[in-house]
């Protein structure tokens, strides 16, 4: 396995388990957007909607992304370590049943085993899928290996500045969206797109599920030639399985992201969604 040289500081956290200075590290108070990786191996641990203000001194998530992270208890049989599950470079300790979040976990993180990717790096690139109310697409996304960040928002109508309350009429062209910002070398836009196919009523033709209207119907946006060429054989494969497809293609246009409130909507509530969930097709 790959790894990356470590400062003697970073040693003593990530290598020998030791524990930084409250206070000291550099993503205790940093709240912008992106992922949180391991310093040693690069393995995605946490992103940046995980993130809350403990005022404990270290950066703290009350979720981390799927399977990343591993707990371990420790001999004194007091708190949990929690170490990267991809190379086992520790991290801190997780705490559970505090009520700081509606999750009552904190995953307690050294700043020295994390690295920080802004979602905004060029790097990334970017799908934006419509499949009804934007929160249930972001909920299963979110977890999804290779995937940045999710995030809801609106796009299809004038590319003027809009909010929920104009949108939720159903008269400004616009659709609920989901941005999805991804590592193409370890997902591909073929995959994300079957994925999302999986995850709604693509035959749909009025809204999805209870939620109708304008603003909930199905589509995929793109302004790439290569996407749309996936998008039609992933169609195409689909209507021969029996299934008809309501789902269109549309031009990518200016991307608004939605309120704070409808951000991680689920994870806040620590829910699930309600006219949403996985059925396999392929």
């Amino acid at each position: 396995m790959k790894t990356n040289k470590l400062t003697k500081e970073e040693e003593n956290i990530i290598l020998n388990k030791g524990t930084e200075y409250p206070f000291s590290g550099k993503y205790d108070k940093f709240y912008k957007d992106g992922l949180y990786k391991c310093k040693y191996c690069d393995a995605p641990l946490f992103k940046s909607s995980q993130k809350f203000d403990s005022r404990s001194g270290w950066p703290s998530f009350d979720d981390s992304l799927y399977n990343s992270v591993r707990e371990i208890p420790d001999k004194d049989g007091r708190r949990v370590e929690i170490v990267c599950a991809k190379c086992g470079g520790h991290l801190g300790h997780v705490f559970k049943g505090e009520q700081m979040t509606p999750k009552s976990t904190r995953h307690c993180v050294n700043s020295l085993s994390l690295d920080f990717v802004p979602t905004s790096d060029n790097k990334f690139d970017k799908a934006y899928f419509a499949g009804g109310c934007f929160w249930g697409v972001e909920y299963f996304f979110e977890n999804l290996n290779g995937v940045i960040s999710a995030v809801s928002g609106y796009m299809g109508g004038d590319e003027t500045k809009t909010t929920y309350q104009e949108v939720s009429k159903g008269n400004t062209g616009h659709l609920e969206v989901v941005q999805i910002a991804y590592d193409k070398t370890k997902v591909s836009y073929e995959s994300l797109l079957k994925f999302f196919m999986q995850i709604h009523d693509f035959s749909q033709t009025n809204g999805q599920g209870p939620d109708i209207g304008a603003q909930y119907l199905s589509a995929v946006f793109t302004s790439d030639k290569e996407e749309r060429k996936t998008i039609k054989k992933v169609f195409d494969t689909i209507e021969k399985l029996g299934h008809k497809v309501a789902t269109t293609i549309e031009p990518q246009a200016k991307f608004f992201k939605a309120e704070s409130y409808h951000q991680d909507y689920y994870q806040g509530k620590n829910s699930k969604p309600y006219c949403h969930s996985f059925k396999k097709l392929f």
